[in-house]
């Protein structure tokens, strides 16, 4: 059978043309690689991505802070007044009414910030960073016996709401879990 005149068979030269653009594709690829592979994360930052806390040894009014990120993080056991406190005061009082929780659907309300285990509610966990200038709030102080931040004044309550000062937010409130009754992962 003979081959169409419109037809071209590939020649010598065709094949060694798509030979070397091959070869360079991967030699390209080889050069870039570490540079695309410095980009990611650092195996120490991998590595506290996530943290398990042993709460067990938290009694009933106290606050314990442990480190994730390079950030401070307060776990309070609350009180039942302290829970109390919180419930009973109306979202039109708050300063900022949005509850900024990765474990809660967004645009809840800040009605009290820690619903993402109800059974475990008197556990509060936040991150322990001012949302004002990042200065790191003083425990069990302030006008509504939260935290207190010595920096520029803010205020918050005991459910980690901003209630006075310049913090535009609340406490933020980081990813996590009860992994059982005595451990908590956070991240």
């Amino acid at each position: 059978m003979a081959a169409s005149p419109d037809t071209v068979e590939p020649t010598r030269r065709d094949i060694l043309v798509l030979a070397t653009g091959a070869l360079g594709a991967v030699g390209a690829a080889g050069v870039i690689w570490p540079f695309i592979n410095q980009m990611n994360p650092d195996a120490s930052t991998l590595a506290l991505a996530s943290i398990e806390v042993d709460i067990s040894a938290i009694a009933e009014g106290q606050s314990i802070t442990a480190k994730w990120r390079g950030k401070p993080v307060f776990i309070r056991n609350r009180t039942a007044a302290e829970i109390e406190a919180a419930k009973s005061v109306p979202l039109g009082d708050l300063k900022d009414p949005l509850a900024r929780n990765a474990n809660l659907a967004d645009g809840a309300d800040a009605s009290d910030l820690n619903r993402s285990a109800p059974d475990k509610e008197n556990f509060l966990v936040m991150v322990g960073v001012c949302t004002h200038l990042g200065c790191i709030p003083l425990g069990q102080q302030g006008d509504f016996g939260g935290w207190f931040c010595p920096c520029h004044g803010s205020h918050y309550d005991t459910a980690g709401r901003i209630r006075i000062g310049p913090a535009p937010e609340n406490l933020h409130i980081p990813t996590f879990s009860f992994v059982s009754d005595t451990k908590l992962k956070i991240g």
